[in-house]
């Protein structure tokens, strides 16, 4: 679909070449007669005739932009599309055909405005969590870990975050398949997230597709809120959660995500509690809420899994259920051993639901400035 619309663009933008062609006597042009709505001058038709070339022109940048992905190619297509309809409407006669694409690509780009402003407003709240997020140049030692249970211990040796300073924030992109039922079919999607670690708090955006249409979404976590947020292409809304089942259920999702930055088991809002070589209980405290959950350690100091219980669902619908995620492959990105690849999923009634799986395709820690 994406090449059919950029196709009607750059057919519709070559048409506006007639215009040039004829006013500037360039060719024999047969199929236009170059009638005007009102009489213009030679010198009017002449810039009448350079307007049509700057039609085209701008709607073949408008292509570009689209296909390369450009947050703004919408307004080089609003600006194409209202100088063509311009001079469709003076060459009426010849050109009201055009009207139709002008139509199609301004449908088009209602859709673009929407992504564009819902990502415009995921980066205010990812430059806010970097912002407040400050540096404390401490570095972490061995004298930091003892104390902890055993096998966070070999957890953090493993990870090679001793020796380096402690992050303070984090970013990341992933790539990987999501889904919202059992029933539903996976969905490949691209996402990024900021952390603060200081004080606790990311911003998760994704891009994916349902039934040929862009969703977006984010999930926040700040000043211990959560909010959940699902739209189609920016602009309807599909699900606007928020409450105290989505504020503990981000506070979990947080403490899962602490396998990409390990030195955070050394934070203030963190404590733990041993209860083998293999387990440990991760306790989080943070603005009135308290919540726990379960880190599996293996031999090698890999965490493989972390689970809770959390709420499925918000408001008097949400339901309390086992939830875990699974790390499956691990690999060493800048300068920390973490998992590159997992799975999130749900224990129901009916069975182990698998709803998400990731893969990390960059991570940085430490940022002053987004991507």
């Amino acid at each position: 679909m994406k090449y059919v619309f950029a196709i009607i663009i750059i057919l519709h933008a070559l048409l506006h070449l007639l215009g040039f062609i004829k006013e500037y006597k360039l060719a024999q042009v047969s199929q236009i007669s170059g009638e005007t709505i009102f009489g213009l001058s030679d010198t009017a038709k002449r810039v009448a005739g350079a307007m049509w070339m700057v039609a085209c022109l701008s709607f073949l940048v408008t292509v570009g932009q689209y296909l390369r992905g450009s947050d703004s190619w919408w307004i080089w297509a609003i600006a194409s599309a209202v100088i063509s309809q311009l001079l469709i409407i003076l060459y009426w006669h010849d050109a009201k055909a055009g009207t139709a694409a002008n139509i199609i690509i301004l449908a088009v780009t209602v859709f673009g405005y929407g992504q564009w402003s819902f990502n415009r407003m995921v980066d205010a709240e990812a430059d806010k969590i970097i912002a407040t997020s400050r540096n404390t140049s401490k570095v972490v030692t061995e004298e930091m870990i003892h104390g902890l249970p055993a096998p966070i211990q070999r957890w953090l040796s493993n990870s090679g975050v001793i020796g380096k300073p402690l992050p303070y924030n984090l970013r990341l992109k992933q790539t990987g398949n999501m889904r919202t039922a059992p029933s539903q079919a996976w969905m490949e999607l691209e996402a990024e997230q900021y952390f603060n670690i200081e004080e606790p708090a990311f911003v998760w955006q994704v891009h994916t597709r349902m039934k040929g249409m862009p969703v977006n979404g984010r999930d926040k976590y700040v000043e211990g809120k959560g909010s959940m947020l699902i739209t189609a292409s920016g602009l309807i809304r599909i699900v606007d959660a928020s409450g105290m089942e989505i504020d503990q259920g981000s506070m979990l999702r947080y403490m899962g995500e602490v396998c990409w930055f390990p030195a955070a088991a050394l934070s203030k809002y963190v404590s733990w509690e041993e209860i083998d070589e293999h387990h440990a209980k991760m306790i989080m405290e943070y603005k009135g809420l308290r919540a726990e959950g379960v880190c599996t350690i293996d031999d090698k100091g890999r965490l493989t899994r972390f689970e809770a219980k959390r709420y499925m669902g918000s408001g008097k619908d949400a339901v309390l259920n086992d939830w875990y995620a699974e790390c499956t492959e691990w690999e060493e990105m800048d300068g920390v051993v973490l998992p590159v690849k997992g799975t999130v999923n749900w224990e129901l009634k009916e069975g182990r639901f698998d709803y998400y799986d990731y893969t990390i395709t960059e991570l940085e820690y430490n940022i002053d400035e987004r991507w």
